[in-house]
């Protein structure tokens, strides 16, 4: 039997002071892309991802509920979740902006179910649109990985509002 913790009465921070202690959270740096009914594309930056697990190959992000583009992903059948590589902060901020065509000058490739893979990320998922759990203010995707690949080399990493370029070592 499962029993609930009491509730603080009252939170002893406003929510500024919360976006700032996340902040201090560093984290790779995402672009989910995906493919409309009428052939085009759809993509957008997404910090918050991670595994979920091995068996099955389990990714989940989260989109808010505000955004425009969430009747489509929670819509279609799949995605691809690009991880960008340390060169990669300004298609971050592309995918981030409110520009119309957002692949405007992109060079991609297609997955094997046909959603658009960013040239020289450090790896990408494809994956089935599995479950959806809406939380708060957001929405939490669960994609089941159909498709990966992953080339080695430094991650773009996020940290405190700013892009931070992460080194990577030889193996």
């Amino acid at each position: 039997m499962h029993t609930r913790s009491p509730r603080a009465a009252k939170r002893e921070f406003d929510s500024r002071h919360y976006r700032n202690a996340l902040s201090q959270f560093a984290t790779g740096v995402t672009v989910i892309t995906t493919r409309l009914a009428d052939g085009s594309f759809l993509g957008l930056t997404a910090s918050s991802f991670n595994s979920v697990s091995l068996d099955p190959p389990l990714v989940l992000w989260s989109l808010g509920n505000a955004a425009s583009s969430l009747p489509v992903f929670t819509g279609n059948s799949h995605y691809v979740v690009n991880i960008l590589s340390a060169d990669q902060a300004h298609l971050a901020e592309q995918f981030a902006s409110r520009k119309k065509n957002r692949f405007e000058g992109v060079d991609f490739s297609l997955s094997p179910t046909g959603h658009p893979i960013l040239n020289g990320v450090s790896a990408w998922f494809e994956c089935h649109n599995r479950s959806r759990y809406p939380e708060g203010d957001h929405v939490i995707f669960v994609g089941e990985v159909e498709h990966c690949e992953f080339t080695p080399q430094a991650p773009l990493v996020f940290h405190a509002g700013q892009f931070l370029l992460a080194s990577r070592k030889p193996a």
